[in-house]
């Protein structure tokens, strides 16, 4: 298999509005994201992939965008753009842009054109019909939206204000690709991309995501595009099976270097139930049984993993599964242990390198979100409590992500000297910063670092193969074998000592969050135990 920089790489998810405020107006913008670029470089990350920074009207957080080719205002403009790409290749920082074409901003100039003359070309960048059928939005209610003046609906699987591109139609596609190559021509790194999956929809068939024609348009839109450049381009797919994830990122497949799989998500919801509907603990010996099936499915050679706990889009990890109190710091390590270790490319969101956790929410005139919000206003039509909304909210909402970045203990935890921010900073920041654990030689923050250093130094990452162990429940261990090297990760995803049995002697401790001889010794593991050794 050709070895690509992006399998050694480690990739950092930043939200630009809550990332750095550089002009002190409440909301993080390019120049604060350039600022600090050295922060990055000391977590050695590879690359950054940038939440959408396009002109938009910000109905769903720039994911309904109004022009590909210019920047959003609040975030401030393309010179400011190039002045981050230009400073972050300087430190060997690629720019992975969130490329977001299964649907624009219904003030996109292709939309208001298609809205205001029926007859013209761009009609057909969308999917109109003149009577609905029962699809339904991802944020609540029908797909489809009434427009007066043609006396027809749109499609859109989100807001109403995010109409759904029609992909069969080749002057839409061309246009796009001409968007990604103005991109590339910028130096950009590759690209993230939106709900990729559903840019094959057939409507009329009831087909959301998954379409027939899917993978055709991803190859043309490959040979179009970065194919002729060694980017990192990954799917966001939240259907993929390992047999869909080896379709997209087969080594000579010419689609996608990989995709985000949510499998393992899905244990934060109960089974055939809304999102909203969380369990309140992890299942670990399905979350096992999850990862060993990626693992193992998409062997080397057949494809690529991604791999993530948390993104804009989910609750802090920490929150759901780890403890946030007395093990906040180890369970942030042994969740981050257990996950760099496996064969994949790694993804930091934000904050999770410091340990962040979901934000206290108590009223809904705190929340921003539109999903969050859609679903508040059903739910109370439907008979529940404004308590039971906000405690669905504050597990599983997508405000819980985006609360800005904890910096330092000063005003505004550093993000902004704004007195307003747009989303407010979480209580628990004077202890909880950036500051606080670059000065703390035990902290999350490095055991980040070295598990990014392992992942560009350690070929085994990429090469050796995956074994599940036979262990107590609470217990994820898993050994990645070569022919002459063997490792061990062992994690206690637990508030509780758990027994742990191996026989095998080891060689040297690659990393770990306690005493792994005492695990040795004494066949247990304490609460939120985790490490790597290298076997004899």
């Amino acid at each position: 298999m050709q070895k690509h920089w992006w399998h050694k790489a480690t990739i950092y998810q930043i939200y630009p509005k809550s990332f750095m405020d550089a002009n002190g107006d409440g909301l993080g913008d390019l120049k604060g994201i350039t600022s600090k670029l050295d922060y990055l470089q000391k977590l050695g990350i590879t690359a950054i992939w940038l939440s959408p920074v396009y002109q938009s009207p910000m109905d769903d957080n720039g994911y309904d965008i109004s022009d590909y080719q210019a920047i959003a205002d609040i975030f401030g403009s393309m010179a400011d753009m190039d002045e981050l790409l230009k400073e972050a290749n300087s430190r060997g920082i690629k720019i992975i842009m969130d490329l977001v074409v299964n649907h624009t901003s219904d003030e996109h100039a292709w939309f208001i054109e298609a809205r205001s003359n029926p007859e013209s070309p761009e009609r057909d960048y969308y999917i109109w019909r003149d009577q609905p059928n029962d699809l339904l939005s991802i944020f609540g209610g029908s797909a489809w939206e009434y427009d007066q003046a043609s006396n027809q609906y749109y499609l859109h699987f989100f807001s109403k204000k995010q109409p759904d591109l029609n992909w069969e139609n080749a002057e839409l596609r061309q246009k796009i690709y001409d968007m990604m190559n103005f991109w590339i021509a910028k130096g950009i790194g590759g690209f993230r991309m939106d709900v990729i999956d559903m840019i094959g929809k057939i409507p009329d068939q009831k087909i959301s995501s998954n379409g027939p024609k899917l993978h055709d348009y991803i190859k043309e839109m490959n040979q179009a595009t970065f194919g002729q450049h060694d980017l990192l381009t990954v799917g966001e797919t939240w259907g993929a099976t390992p047999e869909i994830a080896k379709r997209y990122s087969e080594p000579d497949g010419q689609e996608l270097s990989m995709v985000f799989q949510f499998e393992h998500v899905s244990l934060q919801h109960k089974p055939n139930a809304p999102k909203w509907d969380y369990e309140k603990e992890l299942d670990v010996p399905e979350l096992k049984n999850i990862f060993a099936k990626w693992q193992t499915e998409l062997a080397l050679g057949q494809g690529w993993n991604s791999l993530f706990w948390n993104n804009h889009d989910l609750p802090r990890v920490l929150s759901i599964w780890g403890n946030t109190g007395t093990y906040r710091q180890k369970s942030a390590k042994a969740l981050a242990i257990l996950l760099h270790l496996m064969r994949g490319t790694p993804y930091i969101y934000q904050g999770e390198e410091i340990g962040m956790v979901n934000y206290p929410f108590k009223d809904l005139s705190e929340i921003n979100d539109i999903e969050s919000l859609n679903y508040a206003q059903e739910a109370l039509e439907n008979g529940k409590t404004k308590e039971q909304i906000m405690d669905s909210i504050c597990m599983i909402g997508r405000d819980n992500a985006r609360t800005p970045m904890q910096w330092d203990r000063t005003k505004q935890a550093g993000f902004s000297v704004s007195d307003q921010t747009w989303l407010p900073v979480n209580p628990n920041y004077k202890d909880v910063n950036a500051a606080a654990a670059l000065a703390d030689p035990d902290s999350i923050f490095y055991t980040y670092q070295k598990l990014v250093g392992l992942r560009k130094e350690c070929d085994w990452l990429i090469d050796a193969d995956f074994e599940l162990l036979e262990t107590a429940d609470k217990v994820f261990a898993y050994k990645r074998s070569l022919p002459d090297e063997s490792y061990l990760i062992a994690v206690n995803l637990s508030d509780e000592e758990q027994d742990f049995e191996l026989t095998d002697s080891y060689k040297e401790t690659i990393i770990s969050n306690t005493d792994e001889n005492q695990a040795f010794a004494n066949h247990k593991l304490q609460p939120w135990d985790a490490f790597c050794v290298r076997l004899n």
